[in-house]
């Protein structure tokens, strides 16, 4: 078998459930294709499978708690947690996935893994119930929209005598995954991703701005799901909730104005630009140098418009020898009449694909870790993309794109 995994160093966190068997063969699997791999056992996961037949199969020591110290020279858990090219979980029990997206550390898989900055690729294993529990949801949600990728459980005869989903992925479907995620296809390689993302400010005073709800989570999901597609990416981003993905180009804008002349400025050579950000229409005509103080009961501000970055992008385009050496998505925040307005703004703004959501929807809006969208063309609604996280929204947007580029 050919050493696809050749020089690269696996973290694999085994916790404790009856697929915890299924990690020996996963290691098999991983050391045949040239991969080091390190492995990390809950206590629980060494009541399923000894730790001496997971260190055989590895040839290096297993780590099953944080304060067997055996190298007083490092501390294992952060030398471990930095060697790592990615972190797998394979069992992922619902206790160690809540342990995860909530940041506790209480043993050497949860303290490992909380510490390396490595990618993460989760495989779920557990009773059909626990599995779609509201609370193992909106943990998998939480741990996706950071980037996670998950393996999704199988259905099929659970050891608990359900039938249902939970079952752990097979090894080589996890394999699979791991190939794909280290050393797997870049379909962006090469290309130019601009991705704009948060909301702008436009300020009256020192004090005071105009702005709106946008936490930069939908672009940033986008910038990172760009990114590990090969992309050269470049994140323009006003105002969000979290700091800017790693391994992008960041530029840090506050208003609208700034954030035109930075995307305008940087059109050349892009090969593909997401305008996620929720950008101000109207700034205020005077901005007061100093706090302003109250004088009357009250106060009128005349507001003036901003300019429209992707109507400017899509001018531009169009202003090309090619336009299509240009992929333009845009966004479209609506809180009524979704499609009727989403396929206007992709006509007047000569857009490629138009993303349109309700913001309306407290679940799905401003803030919130998931997303529910429908991605227009020019001939109408090319696909609804139901409830998931903003990332795995991110991941078939750009499937989406990448059909029609070609």
């Amino acid at each position: 078998m050919s050493k696809t995994l050749s020089g690269k160093t696996i973290l694999l966190g085994v916790s404790g459930g009856i697929a915890a068997y299924k990690a020996a063969t996963l290691c098999s699997r991983l050391v045949s294709l040239g991969a080091s791999v390190r492995v990390m056992m809950t206590e629980g996961a060494t009541r399923f499978i000894t730790p001496l037949t997971l260190q055989t199969l590895t040839r290096h020591p297993v780590a099953t708690d944080v304060f067997d110290e055996k190298d007083a020279s490092i501390v294992q858990h952060i030398d471990w947690a930095d060697s790592a090219d990615l972190a797998v979980v394979a069992p992922a029990t619902a206790n160690l996935i809540a342990k995860l997206a909530n940041g506790l550390a209480d043993d050497m898989v949860s303290t490992t893994l909380l510490a390396t900055t490595a990618p993460l690729l989760i495989a779920p294993a557990m009773n059909v119930h626990m599995w779609e529990h509201p609370a193992v949801i909106d943990n998998v949600n939480k741990l996706a929209s950071r980037g996670a990728i998950f393996v999704e459980p199988g259905t099929g005869q659970l050891a608990c005598g359900y039938v249902g989903k939970g079952r752990l992925a097979e090894p080589d479907e996890i394999v699979e995954a791991i190939v794909s995620m280290l050393v797997g296809p870049k379909p962006l390689s090469g290309k130019k991703v601009l991705v704009t993302a948060g909301g702008t400010v436009e300020r009256i005073d020192p004090v005071r701005y105009i702005t709106n709800d946008s936490s930069g989570k939908m672009g940033f999901a986008i910038a990172e799901a760009a990114r590990d597609r090969g992309a050269d990416v470049t994140l323009i981003c006003g105002k969000t909730e979290a700091a800017p993905p790693h391994g992008v180009n960041v530029v840090k804008i506050d208003s609208a104005s700034q954030m035109h002349e930075a995307v305008m400025e940087r059109l050349p050579g892009i090969d593909i630009v997401v305008k996620a950000a929720a950008v101000a229409d109207y700034r205020p005509l005077h901005q007061a140098a100093l706090k302003m103080k109250k004088t009357e009961e009250d106060l009128s501000l005349v507001l003036v418009r901003n300019p429209d970055i992707l109507q400017a992008v899509g001018e531009w385009k169009f202003a090309q020898p090619d336009p299509d050496k240009l992929f333009v998505i845009g966004f479209a925040a609506e809180t009524n009449d979704v499609e009727k307005y989403a396929m206007d703004k992709l006509r007047r703004k000569k857009c490629d694909l138009i993303v349109a959501n309700n913001v309306a929807d407290a679940d799905n809006g401003f803030g919130t870790d998931t997303n529910v969208v429908s991605v227009y063309g020019p001939q109408g609604l090319i696909e609804h993309v139901p409830q998931m996280a903003k990332r795995a929204v991110a991941e078939r947007l750009l499937d989406i794109a990448q059909e029609r580029i070609g």
